[in-house]
């Protein structure tokens, strides 16, 4: 299975490629919303773990443009801790 990991903050990137490979996933990562967007249009995942605070792009952008032309699962992660965001 391969994730595609879209997230600014590379230590959470760090710690998610250790646990997903530890596990057996192949994983890839991108660190800004531009390149998060064309790696997910571009390349085939079986999954997206996705920020919703990214540089460039939000991930619900990212969502929006991604759902027009693939149906690639989608988890959207976030730090905002208001009942709203969650």
């Amino acid at each position: 299975m391969k994730i595609l990991i879209v997230e600014d903050e590379r230590e959470i990137v760090r710690f998610l490629e250790l646990e997903l490979r530890h596990e057996g996933y192949e994983t890839e990562a991108r660190f800004d919303g531009d390149s998060g967007l064309e790696a997910a249009l571009t390349e085939d995942f079986d999954l997206i773990l996705l920020d919703v605070m990214l540089p460039e792009r939000s991930g619900l952008e990212i969502l929006r443009r991604l759902r027009r032309e693939k149906d690639t699962p989608a988890i959207l992660v976030t730090a905002r801790d208001s009942v709203m965001d969650k």
